[in-house]
């Protein structure tokens, strides 16, 4: 494992540990074993080299949505997107820590350009991805019609409010049968589905 691994692999785990805003680039230079040099060479900036650790991470959160909604027995891609979101919300516990270094981050962003752009850089890729995806799910051989980029943005816009409120309020955030019922409930009311069942 080079440097640049071997930094992306510490700046997850102090991530997790002491989140966002309180890792040095001391710490990242103690807990992969490399230099301070090392930063600059492989990442520019320490901002650039956690940005870039919580993009990996959220990435391999998108990796298991798609993998969820692949493997699911749903038949629909309402279905899918359902299990995929009920998935992720039963797993906010696990993805506490990881979920408040993004916060600290995002915040952050709102007032530093390069972070914004890097963190604008990681949305569209997990954009793209997940319109992939719906294409793939309807047949649709061009994921770049701009309704599946939409319905990316959807899905993102759902998983990051899901992971405010579990921060924010986790005694009352919505389990994963709590979304599934509040999404379906969204069918019935736009008269695409009737009752609590399937479309």
């Amino acid at each position: 494992m080079g440097n640049r691994e071997r930094l992306l692999e510490a700046a997850r785990r102090l991530l997790e540990d002491k989140g966002y805003a309180d890792i040095t680039a001391r710490d990242l230079v103690g807990a992969s074993k490399t230099n301070l040099a090392s930063i600059g060479y492989h990442f520019g900036s320490k901002d650039a080299l956690l940005a870039e650790a919580i993009g990996a991470a959220f990435t391999d959160w998108c990796d298991r949505f798609t993998e969820i909604a692949l493997r699911t027995d749903a038949t629909t891609p309402f279905d899918r997107l359902v299990a995929s979101l009920v998935a992720y919300a039963d797993s906010m516990a696990q993805r506490r820590k990881l979920s408040l270094a993004f916060l600290d981050a995002a915040a952050r962003a709102a007032r530093d350009e390069e972070l914004r752009e890097l963190a604008a850089g990681q949305y569209q890729r997990m954009r793209e991805q997940i319109a992939a995806v719906a294409a793939e799910f309807v047949g649709e051989p061009d994921p770049g019609d701009p309704t599946f980029s939409g319905v990316a943005s959807l899905i993102l816009a759902l998983v990051d409010g899901l992971a405010l409120q579990w921060l924010l309020d986790s005694a009352n955030a919505p389990t994963g049968e709590q979304v599934a019922a509040g999404l379906r409930g969204l069918l019935v009311a736009a008269g695409l589905a009737t009752g609590t069942g399937q479309e």
